[in-house]
């Protein structure tokens, strides 16, 4: 469904951030890119979404398809209309609209009438009950748990066939982490949307997703479906907190990442 071709991304005709990143998402899966903060993620999301230009951002090398044709030289609308849509990193909603109000933001880019969205709002609304709730409350006031909502229950109402999803569990409790993760498992099987999830939180992302990217430095250095991913050692040390077997004391990280083989 996405393929990303060797690509690079430059910022501001001189910082080179990515640097021949190729990935793959089949039809109805989850699939999550992982790394630790300034990897190259968000980037690659952007990438994909035409939302780079925005940050005097540009995809110099390789490229972008998306079902079948080349989608890197369209507009972030036309991509939408597609049916590929960004949920971004931060809980973006707008403040001063109500939660429903963002909800439907989210059908701008649609045809049909009232009664077709007004069928989707529902579905929304039976995935995140919370938000039904808290319809005519502000979305600058509610909790942050209940923004990742409204910011991906606005994407769902766009009627995407794939989510770019940016950093889902940034700043909320496990607890609220877990809840989101579900519900986008559900959409998944249910709704037959494929998710493309970019996330530090490597040990939640690999429960859910089917197969993973790692990057770091802007390369792809791993990837692999989630249980070898699960039980590599240098994922188990670097991503999972899991120490190595020959690491005596926290003093062994330095002399250890030199060991890192995709470093080597």
């Amino acid at each position: 469904m996405l393929a990303l071709n060797n690509v690079e991304v430059i910022y501001d005709h001189v910082i080179l951030v990515l640097k021949g990143v190729s990935l793959a998402v089949p039809k109805g899966a989850i699939v999550a890119l992982l790394g630790a903060n300034g990897a190259g993620k968000s980037t690659t999301l952007k990438a994909i979404s035409n939302l780079l230009l925005a940050e005097r951002g540009k995809v110099t090398k390789g490229s972008v398809e998306f079902m079948g044709a080349r989608v890197d030289g369209l507009s972030p609308s036309e991509l939408v209309r597609r049916g590929c849509i960004q949920v971004m990193e931060g809980r973006h909603c707008f403040g001063h609209l109500t939660v429903e109000e963002n909800l439907l933001t989210g059908a701008y880019t649609r045809s049909g009438g009232s009664g077709v969205i007004k069928r989707d709002l529902d579905m929304v609304y039976g995935y995140f009950p919370r938000l039904k709730e808290r319809r005519l409350s502000l979305a600058g006031y509610v909790s942050g748990g209940e923004q990742q909502m409204v910011a991906i229950g606005r994407a769902l109402m766009s009627k995407p066939k794939m989510v770019l999803l940016d950093e889902p569990s940034m700043g909320l409790a496990p607890q609220l982490v877990e809840e989101i993760f579900e519900i986008v498992k559900r959409l998944n099987d249910e709704q037959g949307v494929s998710v493309l999830l970019a996330e530090q939180n490597t040990n939640m992302a690999l429960r859910y997703a089917t197969y993973g990217y790692i990057l770091e430095n802007g390369r792809v250095v791993m990837d692999g479906d989630s249980n070898s991913l699960r039980q590599n050692e240098d994922v188990k040390e670097f991503y999972l907190g899991v120490g190595g077997s020959d690491r005596k004391s926290f003093r062994d990280v330095k002399s250890y990442k030199r060991r890192k083989r995709w470093l080597a």
